[in-house]
């Protein structure tokens, strides 16, 4: 007879369980920024990637945001606004999801390819999209568009059509919070300079020519949104 054993949780899981801990008990009190990428490899002894995908999770829960250029900080729970969707957006989810699915198994691939195949006006159309995206988010304009053609402009960069035809059948309705005017932060600058962070880690790889990188980052940044998604489906 087989004796069933105890299954290993996942590392980032652990670090999710720690984080969590301390923020729950106030070790990690409301406003305290985390540890740094570098000071959680070292204390976890786990990998970069098994960090941000920690950091993410705590991040779709509402644990913790960024604030760009300054790390990331524990989160008042309390003075979350609730998110009250309407029945049109309620319908959206679940396409949502299944868009977002899409797009990883799409974007993630094309931003690798980008990297080491892109040429120097392909990363600064990259480079001016996102740019701009930094300008809007400064003057709280809307940011959909200026979002969507960044990732157009990593599709292009690709040199394969199949990949900037792939995106340019959803257009804009790729971007998520496009579809979901009511959440509370679907335009606020908190949140989007977030958004704005991880865009600008997709574009050092590919900048870098470093085709793994670049699919981490964009991996990174298209989880995090499905799990915020997915969080309106509970």
């Amino acid at each position: 007879m087989k004796i069933a054993t105890k299954r290993r949780p996942r590392l980032a899981q652990v670090l999710v369980d720690d984080l969590r801990g301390q923020i729950e008990t106030g070790m990690l009190a409301v406003g305290a920024q985390l540890p740094t990428e570098p000071q959680l490899e070292e204390r976890f002894s786990v990998s970069r990637t098994v960090v941000r995908e920690a950091i993410a999770e705590l991040r779709a829960a509402g644990l913790v945001t960024p604030i760009q250029g300054k790390g990331m900080f524990v989160t008042d729970l309390l003075d979350l606004p609730a998110v009250t969707l309407t029945p049109v957006e309620l319908q959206s989810v679940p396409q949502t999801l299944e868009l977002i699915e899409f797009r990883i198994g799409v974007e993630v691939e094309a931003a690798g390819i980008a990297a080491y195949r892109r040429s120097a006006s392909q990363e600064e159309a990259i480079r001016m999209a996102n740019h701009e995206m930094a300008l809007k988010i400064e003057r709280g304009e809307q940011t959909v568009e200026v979002d969507f053609l960044f990732h157009m402009a990593i599709a292009m960069a690709t040199n394969n059509r199949y990949f900037s035809e792939a995106l340019n059948r959803f257009g804009q309705r790729s971007i998520p919070r496009g579809q979901f005017p009511t959440l509370p932060d679907a335009n606020g600058r908190q949140y989007l300079s977030g958004v704005l962070a991880e865009h600008e880690r997709i574009l050092d790889a590919i900048a870098d020519q470093d085709p793994e990188a670049a699919r981490i980052a964009m991996r990174e940044h298209l989880v995090a949104s499905q799990k915020r998604y997915r969080r309106l489906a509970r």
